[in-house]
């Protein structure tokens, strides 16, 4: 494996990191400020979640892709041309005249950004020796784990604080550095060549239209009622169709656009299904916590941006750690504690009450970014362990590809469950919101007595008040208990998958050297 310049090493991860939080962080740094968006361009909350959608669709439908569109065209030129993309598209998103303009600003960061990730940590692995490849991965999970935790903050304060274009703008300056550094440090290694033989279009075709049929399916399901809607049903075939089509095509292709080959390694597999189970429960805590303060508690975007502040911090602490333990410590050992870690920071949210103040949501968070730090660096180290550096490219693609899936799978089922469980709880506190409740009508009355006293309304005004206000109490203690149920559910994956743990090697070091 070639190894860059040792002096320049560290230059060229933090040019990579650069790019990875810039990208990671637009995928939830927007979503605090579509209420503003919508406001902008007098558009409903229908059409304006498509600035979240569609950049979610393309980021994943050119990840799979990564690795030959760096082989074809030489990485270092692809991933500049992602960087300036990125920048411009960010600068047109923010300046953009309607909201269908934005939109194809948000496809065009998605492209860029979701083949800049796979490349950034691909770089990274080639960069160091095998030896320090716990350093490049924690360099890495940096930004891949620490951004998705500073999106809401940034863009609550922002968007609170400034208006909401300068979430996309803050990207401009940040942008032009990393395509200075990329251009003066970044090279391509020499066993990188260029694919032989027509390319494979039918992979590209069939690729495109599972995931982005997935995609579509994952974000608009909830709002279309699944299954009930002939729209879901078109996209769940199409996805199903795009999927298993592009998988055989890989597997007889002459010259396939991603080389499913490298799952014939089971550290590579049992990494690829834990990142899965990671990004499922990682992504489903920082979108729900938000909501949950938010919903119910009356938090805003910004303060709830702060709530999930203490897990950047706790990954930030463990990321390093852990990129000191590696090859040390069993790989086993260590991912296996931070997905217990992980779980039971979820059993602690689902111990949540409104009455809980800042402190109880923090400790909550930030043992949960302990665990994710201790989890994320050892895996990406196994991950890479026995993949030939030809095959690096594609190796990361696949691995960033199943944690954004994961995160869409984990927050589309997640909202599902919690629907549901807010009618169940609904209907079960409505059965003792009754006037044959002596407990309930004691309640009222008081109620009505002191809006009477204190308001003036005549009695019958006082009791029809009183009997909503106990109406809303009523839903919102089912939606909180709904809240809870999600913390559990996320808890058990991180429990459940913990068996998965057994399939990986004891060890995450490097491999031995052959000596000549």
């Amino acid at each position: 494996m070639a190894e860059a310049n040792p002096n320049h090493r560290w230059i060229v991860a933090a040019t990579t990191t650069l790019g990875t939080f810039m990208e990671v962080l637009d995928t939830s740094v927007a979503n605090v400020a579509l209420p503003h968006m919508a406001g902008t361009y007098a558009v409903g909350t229908d059409e304006i979640t498509w600035v979240i959608t569609s950049y979610l669709v393309a980021n994943a439908v050119v990840l799979p892709l990564t690795g030959w569109l760096g082989s074809y065209f030489s990485r270092k030129r692809v991933y500049l041309l992602c960087l300036i993309l990125f920048t411009v598209a960010s600068y047109g998103s923010g300046m953009a005249p309607s909201l269908w303009f934005l939109i194809a600003m948000r496809v065009l960061q998605g492209l860029a950004g979701g083949a800049m990730v796979p490349m950034s940590q691909a770089i990274l692995l080639e960069t160091f020796p095998k030896e320090e490849h716990g350093k490049a991965t924690a360099v890495f999970g940096v930004g891949a784990v620490f951004a998705p935790v500073l999106g809401p903050l940034v863009g609550g304060w922002i968007t609170d604080n400034w208006s909401w274009p300068w979430i996309f703008f803050i990207n401009i300056p940040v942008g032009v550095l990393a395509v200075i550094l990329a251009f003066l440090f970044i090279e391509d290694p020499p066993y990188l060549k260029r694919p032989e033989g027509r390319v494979d279009y039918a992979s590209f075709f069939f690729v495109a239209l599972g995931l982005g049929s997935l995609e579509v399916m994952l974000n608009r399901g909830e709002r279309f009622d699944w299954f009930a809607s002939n729209f879901i049903k078109i996209f769940a075939a199409l996805a199903a169709l795009g999927l298993a089509l592009f998988v055989w095509r890989s597997l007889t292709a002459d010259n396939p656009l991603v080389d499913l080959s490298v799952f014939k390694d089971r550290q590579f597999s049992a990494s690829i299904a834990l990142m899965f189970a990671a990004g499922f429960g990682m992504y489903g805590v920082y979108t729900f916590v938000p909501l949950f303060v938010q919903n119910l508690m009356g938090y805003t975007a910004t303060w709830a941006g702060v709530i999930l502040s203490p897990g950047g911090v706790g990954t930030l602490l463990t990321i390093g750690l852990a990129g000191f333990l590696v090859g040390k410590v069993d790989t086993r050992v260590l991912v296996g504690a931070g997905l217990a870690i992980q779980g039971w920071a979820c059993l602690l949210l689902a111990g949540s009450t409104l009455q809980a103040g800042l402190g109880y949501f923090w400790q909550s968070l930030f043992i949960q970014g302990l665990g994710m730090g201790l989890f994320f660096v050892p895996l990406g180290v196994a991950m890479a362990q026995n993949i030939p550096p030809q095959k690096m490219g594609v190796a990361t693609s696949l691995f960033n590809l199943v944690r954004n899936e994961g995160g869409s799978i984990g927050i589309a089922l997640s909202t599902t469950l919690l629907e549901q469980r807010s009618q169940f709880h609904n209907a079960r506190l409505a059965e003792k919101a009754s006037a044959f409740n002596p407990i309930w009508q004691q309640g009222r009355e008081g109620l009505q007595s002191l809006l009477f006293a204190t308001t003036g309304q005549d009695p019958h005004s006082a009791g029809h008040l009183a009997t909503g206000l106990l109406g809303a109490e009523v839903a919102q203690q089912a939606y909180l208990l709904s809240y809870l149920d999600v913390f559990r559910y996320l808890g058990s994956v991180f429990a459940v998958v913990l068996v998965l743990v057994l399939l990986l090697k004891g060890r995450g070091g490097p491999a031995p050297v052959a000596l000549h």
